[in-house]
């Protein structure tokens, strides 16, 4: 009977442990997501684009791509470029920002109009690479060094990429302390390898566009993630809700030039 009893008990342990808890998450409103940028490069190439999702539950495994908005840049001349929808959220458009112009985006979507205003920033043009096959922690990774030489007596801010099928490096600059001076993009990441090809971008930016992307980057480095992964705490940009500024959204409208520098690691 002892051992009929002891019997029960264990069973009834191993078949406690397969209760199913529901838990019930309160879900808020989806907010809108924006990355809208207008860049343009040295040899006179422009891309416009705008990408427009929803923020979803944190056990969502999709992206909610908005489909159905209206969405407009306007210079201060009043040249309206209407955006087309493509594909994954993506709105693009046939512009080629100019200096000393001002930008308005707009975007309409669920009767609320969205918009953020910007001119073009200008960038130092990334000049050489310089590899070094002992970098890291361990003294045995390959590290990559993107140089540009920043205008002497200026105030300049930068975001920079560092991009390859093994990683990518985002980081933001400001020209504080090495103002007229050769500074360096850094790119680390693991396996890099002989051979790898790496895409480096620099682009001009907005003091606005800087202090956004240092906390977003900081947030992202604390928990590992990419910069648009969900944020700790929320960090607003410069896109407005006309219609009912407490449905605020999430993003930023950038308009920068690029400098673009392609490496292959020897």
């Amino acid at each position: 009977m002892k051992k009929l009893f002891l019997l029960v008990i264990f069973f009834g342990i191993f078949s406690s442990c397969e209760d199913v808890i529901d838990v019930e998450l309160n879900d808020a409103l989806p907010r809108l997501i924006v990355e809208a940028n207008l860049n343009v490069w040295e040899n006179g190439a422009s891309q416009a684009s705008v990408r427009l999702t929803t923020s979803a539950p944190f056990f969502n495994n999709g992206v909610p791509f908005i489909t159905d908005a209206i969405v407009t840049v306007t210079d201060e001349n009043g040249t309206v470029y209407p955006f087309t929808y493509s594909n994954n959220g993506f709105y693009t458009a046939n512009l080629v920002p100019q200096l000393n112009i001002e930008y308005t985006l707009s975007i309409i979507y669920k009767d609320e109009t969205y918009s953020a205003t910007e001119t073009l920033y200008t960038v130092s043009p990334l000049e050489f690479v310089e590899q070094r096959d002992d970098g890291g922690f361990t003294g045995e990774d390959i590290e990559l060094k993107a140089f540009f030489t920043d205008p002497v007596g200026e105030r300049n801010f930068y975001f920079f990429e560092g991009i390859s099928e093994r990683g990518d490096v985002l980081d933001v600059y400001n020209d504080e302390f090495f103002d007229g001076n050769t500074i360096f993009g850094y790119y680390l990441v693991e396996d890099l390898a002989p051979g790898d090809e790496v895409q480096f971008n620099i682009y001009g930016v907005s003091e606005a566009y800087y202090n956004f992307m240092f906390i977003l980057l900081q947030q992202t480095s604390d928990q590992g993630g990419g910069p648009f992964e969900t944020q700790p705490a929320t960090v607003r940009g410069n896109i407005v809700n006309q219609t009912n500024p407490d449905n605020y959204p999430l993003g930023y409208f950038r308009v920068s030039e690029v400098s673009t520098l392609n490496y292959t690691v020897q």
